[in-house]
């Protein structure tokens, strides 16, 4: 039976708590099925709001508590409808009845475990939807009815849905109070507390200080799909990581701190190594995990490299591959969709060149698959379907960031040799990040690289001489434009070019540039110009008088 909101209203302000929850249920059951409101309703939506959380205050029924959260859950989905909900006194309210109240109120021994579910839903809702909500969360300590309830995370008395949405609830408000993420990871110690989460989330078991693997299975044997409520939690899990560690790479850390971030790492790892049911979800997860590894230390990234090499095991030269193998196909896999690559591709990309940065073994393992000895030089560096061709491309991206990321993965692959560069991408699509760093001149980027030798194919040996440098390929002779012109006629030729560079320049339509001392990319004036166009034929004239008269 339908009913209106005055109606609905009407039955509230009885008091009558039978009257009140068979009303409810009625207004739930055609909201559920039909989630709109007419226009105009707003203060009856709101006078609504005020008699549900008047009742939740009083001693009532499971399930007339039950339907009175559904109620606010339903109405805290329109933002219109929130004023009454994001009071602090409401979220007191809703917080003792999520059980995660601290030292005050009322809190039943046996706690019900769908009303808290339902309260936690509904405070999701209001955190997302209301800065106020936010602020007063800060202020009544929710974040520390969530970590106390984490520690719990080995009892068995929380069902998967408390779990998941304690997380969720966690990750909402860490994203949108730095002040709550900060609380969190200093003083509520949570880069350890949610490890601890994810530790037991995976079933994870630790034959040695910084090697997982999954209890009841030997390292042998492939690891089964994780269980569909397990992945759900996981990913929060990360995501929250995420919040509470977003500027730790950019810091220095102590050694209890790099231990922690190593222990970490570990379980990351084991998350990038492990699948989910179904190539979506699995790859979800791994897109989490991938984002948090980039927030790492970079010293502690050497736990991708840590675990002992195997039977099945990719091994190079002594070290254990296989996540970085996993890193590298992610990394590829999103290369080839081409979809939003700044949010998709850099989190790998940029994860792959710092961890090649500092690990030889990685930069060798990655050069070998990446950039393996030429022997194609027929055709453009960017010609191809290669992982090499298709980064190449990304260097002439129209994103700066994406552009630039893939030219900085590639250049420490040639362990920063300007010359090697070169010759894997062409000076063409090289000049960007050449130009950036100083480097139009060649040379090399100081850093801790081995000298490995670069060795050559036949194939390339014999091409090199006719390799363009600037495209990157062996291309036919062309004929000579000037073939067959006397000097004056070159030098006219040549002035009347100068002249149309100093107009588009005069015009503004290009600038002139010339390499610096510095190696960068200056302006050059109009008077340079001219005035090396003049050196340039005085010396060819010289030359030319100088063998005249010999």
């Amino acid at each position: 039976m339908k009913m209106d909101l005055n109606a609905i209203i009407e039955k509230m302000e009885t008091g009558d708590q039978d009257a009140a929850l068979t009303a409810l249920q009625t207004f739930n059951k055609e909201k559920s099925q039909c989630f709109s409101f007419t226009p105009g309703e707003e203060e009856d939506r709101e006078r609504l709001g005020e008699l549900v959380l008047g009742f939740l205050e009083r001693d009532l029924q499971p399930s007339c508590q039950l339907a009175c959260l559904e109620t606010i859950r339903i109405l805290s989905r329109d933002k219109k409808s929130l004023v009454p909900f994001a009071t602090r006194h409401a979220m007191q309210i809703l917080i003792r009845h999520a059980g995660l109240s601290q030292g005050e109120g009322f809190s039943p021994e046996i706690p019900d475990l769908e009303v808290i579910v339902e309260a936690l839903k509904c405070l999701c809702n209001i955190v997302f939807n209301s800065e106020a909500a936010q602020e007063a969360g800060a202020e009544l300590q929710l974040i520390v009815g969530l970590a106390e309830r984490l520690k719990q995370c080995r009892e068995p008395q929380w069902s998967h849905d408390v779990r998941f949405f304690d997380l969720r609830l966690m990750f909402l408000i860490t994203a949108l109070r730095v002040d709550v993420r900060a609380q969190l990871a200093r003083e509520l110690r949570g880069v350890s507390l949610l490890s601890e989460a994810l530790d037991a989330t995976l079933g994870l078991c630790w034959p040695d200080t910084y090697e997982v693997a999954c209890a009841g299975f030997d390292g042998c044997s492939e690891l089964p799909p994780l269980g569909r409520q397990e992945t759900e939690r996981a990913m929060e899990l990360l995501k929250i990581l995420f919040n509470v560690t977003f500027d730790s790479s950019r810091r220095k850390v102590d050694e209890e701190e790099a231990a922690t971030y190593r222990h970490l790492g570990a379980i990351l790892r084991h998350c990038i190594m492990s699948s989910s049911e179904g190539e979506e979800r699995t790859e979800e997860m791994h897109s989490h995990t991938v984002n948090l590894l980039g927030n790492l230390p970079l010293p502690c990234l050497d736990v991708l490299l840590m675990p002992k090499v195997q039977q099945g095991s990719i091994e190079y030269i002594g070290v254990n591959m296989d996540a970085v193998k996993v890193l590298l196909e992610f990394m590829e896999k999103r290369l080839d969709r081409g979809n939003k690559l700044k949010e998709t591709l850099l989190p790998s990309l940029n994860l792959l060149t710092e961890s090649a940065r500092i690990h030889r073994e990685t930069r060798k393992f990655l050069r070998m698959k990446v950039l393996p000895p030429l022997r194609d030089v027929k055709n453009r560096p960017e010609v191809g379907n290669a992982l090499r061709n298709k980064l190449v491309r990304l260097m002439t991206h129209i994103d700066t960031d994406v552009k630039h990321c893939a030219a900085e993965f590639l250049f420490v692959l040639c362990k920063e040799s300007v010359s090697r560069f070169i010759k894997y991408t062409g000076y063409g699509n090289a000049a960007g990040l050449l130009a950036a760093r100083g480097l139009m001149r060649g040379g090399r980027d100081p850093g801790h690289y081995s000298e490995d030798e670069d060795s050559d194919t036949e194939e390339y040996r014999e091409a090199k001489p006719h390799i363009n440098p600037v495209t990157g390929r062996v291309e036919e002779e062309q004929p000579n434009p000037m073939e067959g012109m006397t000097e004056e006629q070159k030098e006219y030729e040549a002035m009347k070019l100068v002249n149309m560079f100093d107009k588009l320049s005069r015009e503004q339509v290009i600038q002139p540039m010339k390499i610096g001392a510095d190696g960068k990319m200056t302006s050059l004036e109009p008077q340079e110009l001219h005035y090396l166009a003049s050196q340039q034929f005085g010396e060819s004239n010289n030359s030319d008088s100088d063998s005249d008269t010999n």
